[in-house]
């Protein structure tokens, strides 16, 4: 393994994306951070100054974009491409499933899902040509059980999780390793961006529980912990020798994970329901609230 890796993160301009960058610039990697906003990459390379971040504009949606990016990185590289790819860049949606427009179900799917294959298919030929490269999806814990309110977000998830592991097995032979990373309840601006999807519709059978998006959030942000755990995790898929298939973050996620796994399903459905709120009783009375985790 080399000391020092070339490696390109989407989505660094905020959340575990941008900690992950500072973190592995400062660990002696040269690291492009990407992500659409200008002012928010200028921000990011103004603190790693002193480190060999570079920062690049990029929208993962945009087939134009990727391949200005992908040009760029030759450039700026002298041909040798990139030794690890982070796909980060993604966001959440929340609401109940027949009340999510198509519209925002496609921006949904274009960036957590087309926008990571697109990635893949800009950066994995050279790797693989190569013999050598490393693939890190950034999933979720959500990618694997699925909460109330969130199927939008968690069957992109699912999706990110299935096209990993078919990856992971079909580049193996040509020496790129493919991993994902499933955070837990993070901090970062994903209660934010989520929570504000949560409008209830005008006379929506939902609405005294999606009402209570503050209290939905401040739920969330209860279980929220740094950034530090996930960007500690991306940097043992990035270096290990022999990097795992998963890599769950924080630790205590996976009792979350096993617990779903163990119990019949109409126990974890019910669990989940009385959560949310969804009984008869408190969608009645105006009660509810949401544990929202990404």
């Amino acid at each position: 393994m080399k000391k020092s890796l070339t490696i390109l993160i989407t989505g660094a301009t905020a959340g575990i994306g941008r900690h992950t960058a500072l973190h592995l610039a400062r660990a002696g990697h040269r690291v492009f951070a990407t992500g659409r906003k200008p002012a928010a990459l200028a921000a990011l390379a103004t603190e790693a100054a002193g480190t060999k971040l570079e920062t690049l504009e990029l929208d993962v949606t945009s087939a134009a974009s990727i391949d200005a990016a992908r040009e760029e990185i030759a450039n700026r590289t002298k041909g040798n491409g990139l030794d690890v790819l982070v796909n980060n860049a993604g966001y959440g949606l929340m609401g109940p499933l027949e009340e999510i427009t198509d519209q925002d179900l496609r921006a949904q799917y274009d960036t957590n899902v087309f926008g990571l294959v697109a990635m893949l298919r800009a950066f994995v030929p050279q790797m693989r040509a190569r013999g050598f490269g490393r693939i890190i999806n950034v999933s979720s814990m959500g990618g694997r059980m699925t909460f109330p309110f969130m199927g939008a977000y968690n069957s992109t998830k699912y999706a990110v999780e299935s096209l990993s592991d078919a990856l992971r097995m079909e580049l193996a032979p040509f020496g790129v390793s493919v991993s994902l990373i499933e955070p837990g309840a993070i901090k970062s601006d994903f209660a934010d961006r989520a929570t504000a999807t949560t409008r209830p519709l005008a006379g929506s059978p939902y609405a005294p529980i999606l009402a209570n998006s503050d209290k939905m959030k401040k739920q969330f942000e209860a279980t929220e912990v740094g950034p530090e755990c996930v960007s500690r995790a991306i940097e043992k898929a990035a270096t290990a020798r022999r990097p795992r298939a998963r890599y769950v973050a924080p630790g205590r996620t996976i009792l979350a994970l096993l617990m779903m796994r163990l119990l019949p399903t109409s126990w974890t459905d019910a669990l989940l329901r009385l959560a949310v709120g969804l009984t008869r009783r408190k969608l009645a009375l105006g009660e509810g609230a949401h544990p929202a985790l990404g």
